[in-house]
């Protein structure tokens, strides 16, 4: 690890020190510093209120953020790498529209529960989660079913792709014949947020995603050398048939997770990889990887920021910030990407 490196590790990390905190302290609600410290180290604070806002909520919401982040970062990259395509993400497997699919199925057609699917008594935004992480896990089981069946990842992908546009269709007729409140409130769910996951829930999330992260971590070294080609991986004695279901098993963990608790994010899971390629001008997914996790953590929890407006108790809409962030990044890609190092 040479000096450059070392500066990048220590600038993101600080980066996520000062992001986390920040998103402690600033929200809709104002809350002094000094306050939100007594909160955290456990001293009863001025008002009550504030305590439940700062434990309840904010700490929760940015945690979320964090592994989120990372796991949607971590997801595009993986994709990119395995389809040797610098604009894959995390939704072109049609993984996130099998996780709107089921959402809609709810919200939609059974009115927000799945009692009426059998003895599950399983009601409000519960429902939501468990429909939305069934609908992802069904569409990674069909293209992992594929990915048996199919040898070539150009393929693939347009299967992946096929899947999505069949999902969406069946959720364009779920919202005409749904009513307009329903309507509303699915679209709402779709706009993404970071508060969806309460301190309860924050355990079981946080395991899905770190599992997913270590998996990820594991295939530093077929995702190494998957950038030669399939070819030479083979030669080098990666079974790359294994390790191609293993990629995409990691990445509709993450990405069915993420969706589930947080919605459809979108621009994170593409930008985040190419922003740390930026910085480290390498492709080396033995640097590349842990940089574009911590990155990926950095930009959800700026974007997490950037939802609050100044001096006004309005949030606006995750997936009305990310593109701000990521768009340009995606720009500026496509026009240097002759300068930019991607696949050896």
């Amino acid at each position: 690890m040479n000096k450059q490196s070392i500066r990048i590790y220590l600038l993101l990390a600080f980066s996520i020190i000062f992001l986390f905190l920040a998103n402690l302290v600033y929200g809709s609600v104002s809350i002094p510093v000094e306050s939100v410290f007594n909160i955290l180290i456990g001293n009863t604070p001025e008002r009550v209120s504030w305590q439940a806002i700062v434990l309840q909520s904010r700490l929760p919401q940015a945690l979320t953020a964090l592994l989120a982040g990372a796991s949607l970062a971590v997801s595009g990259l993986l994709l990119q790498t395995l389809f040797r395509n610098p604009l894959a993400g995390p939704s072109i497997l049609g993984i996130s529209d099998g996780a709107n699919l089921g959402v809609a199925a709810v919200m939609l057609w059974l009115g927000g529960t799945l009692s009426q699917l059998g003895d599950l008594p399983v009601n409000g935004y519960p429902a939501i989660i468990l429909a939305a992480f069934l609908g992802a896990c069904s569409v990674l089981g069909l293209i992992l079913y594929f990915s048996a069946k199919v040898k070539n990842n150009v393929m693939l992908l347009i299967i992946g792709i096929m899947i999505g546009y069949v999902a969406s269709s069946v959720i364009s007729i779920l919202n005409f014949y749904a009513s307009a409140d329903k309507v509303h409130s699915f679209v709402m769910w779709g706009l993404g947020n970071f508060s969806g996951v309460s301190l309860n829930m924050l355990p079981f999330y946080s395991l899905c995603t770190l599992t997913g992260l270590f998996f990820s971590v594991l295939l530093i070294k077929p995702l190494n050398a998957l950038l030669l080609g399939e070819m030479y991986a083979a030669n080098l004695g990666i079974k790359v048939k294994r390790t191609r279901a293993f990629i995409l098993m990691c990445t509709g963990l993450l990405t069915a997770t993420t969706a589930a608790f947080c919605g459809p994010i979108s621009f994170i899971g593409l930008a985040v990889p190419h922003i740390a390629r930026l910085l480290l001008g390498s492709s080396n997914h033995k640097l590349l990887l842990p940089v574009t996790l911590l990155t990926g953590g950095c930009v959800a929890m700026l974007c997490n920021l950037l939802m609050v407006l100044p001096g006004k108790n309005i949030l606006l809409p995750l997936n009305a910030v990310t593109p701000l962030i990521g768009a340009p990044v995606v720009i500026y890609v496509i026009i240097n990407r002759k300068n930019i190092q991607y696949f050896n």
